[in-house]
């Protein structure tokens, strides 16, 4: 019997966790912590159990999903003296499924393994799919770590989609940038055209239809062309998420030694979203900032 513990319960983390639950082996438990219990009643109400602190969660669970921002709140969970790290009475396996840079995770595994002799581990698991993923239990989820560590995971993982080893503690991560860069195109590209074809006359919506059935169409397009269409920014994913994202790419690019073409722009582009205040506005704000810049021109 396994004891499995889910900290991030927002837009991704819930639905998530929600499919862990629904198909837990017979024996096993599901152990929340979040900011409050409230949001999370429906999940509590079909049998999960809730923590108060992240040390109350860690003394009850031998492994724990992290679906929080970026490695900052990662570490603000584990420490202190209500924090994951207090509560360790035994091995404890943490699957970081934020997107965070490669090294990030690499060196939170090296720092809580030192501070624990070896008890606590972390592997990553990042997922893509967005929200309709999450809540379809059919996102593709990038995962790397050690054969043995990731074996403890993978059962759990497969509930909330396909997830694939691809190698080493971070090469999940380096996955995510990767796919990053491909989504934050994808993004901008579908977004850079609806405003040239709503300028030069087109309906956009045909466009959009008819892309669909073509090269270009992508699961991007058929997430985001709706709101490019509506010119509906209220939020999904937010944009001012795309900056780390687009970083570790970059981060990663450069310690390979590959040459840019486009992530340089597409950060500056992002960059520019957030500049301009829309951050917390679906990653579909793009489109407002490109409307913009050509009136600035």
């Amino acid at each position: 019997m396994t004891t499995v513990g889910f900290i991030g319960l927002g837009t991704m983390g819930r639905p998530i966790a929600r499919h862990i639950l629904e198909g837990l082996p017979s024996g096993d438990t599901l152990v929340l912590n979040d900011i409050s219990s409230d949001r999370i009643k429906d999940l509590l109400d079909a049998g999960a159990v809730w923590a108060e602190t992240a040390k109350d969660l860690a003394g009850k669970t031998d492994l724990v999903f992290f679906m929080v921002p970026d490695i900052p709140q990662v570490k603000s969970v584990l420490e202190g003296e209500n924090g994951l790290l207090a509560g360790v009475n035994g091995e404890l396996l943490l699957v970081i499924c934020s997107t965070v840079s490669p090294d990030a995770v690499r060196q939170l595994d090296e720092e809580v393994s030192a501070a624990t002799n070896g008890q606590v581990r972390v592997i990553d698991a990042p997922v893509s799919g967005g929200q309709v993923g999450a809540e379809a239990g059919k996102l593709s989820i990038m995962v790397g770590g050690s054969d043995d560590l990731v074996a403890k995971a993978m059962p759990y993982l497969k509930l909330a989609g396909s997830p694939v080893h691809l190698g080493p503690t971070g090469a999940g991560e380096v996955a995510k940038a990767c796919n990053q860069l491909v989504c934050a195109a994808n993004i901008v590209a579908n977004a850079e055209a609806a405003v040239v074809a709503e300028r030069a006359g087109l309906d956009v919506q045909k466009l959009f239809d008819l892309m669909r059935g073509g090269y270009a169409g992508s699961k991007i397009m058929d997430d985001k062309a709706p709101r490019f269409i509506e010119k509906d920014y209220s939020v999904s994913g937010a944009a001012i998420f795309w900056i780390k994202d687009l970083k570790a790419y970059l981060d990663e690019a450069r310690s390979t030694g590959t040459t840019t073409v486009q992530g340089d722009r597409l950060l500056d582009a992002f960059q520019g979203v957030v500049d301009a205040g829309w951050g917390w506005d679906d990653t579909a704000i793009v489109q407002k900032y490109i409307e913009e810049q050509g009136q600035q021109a």
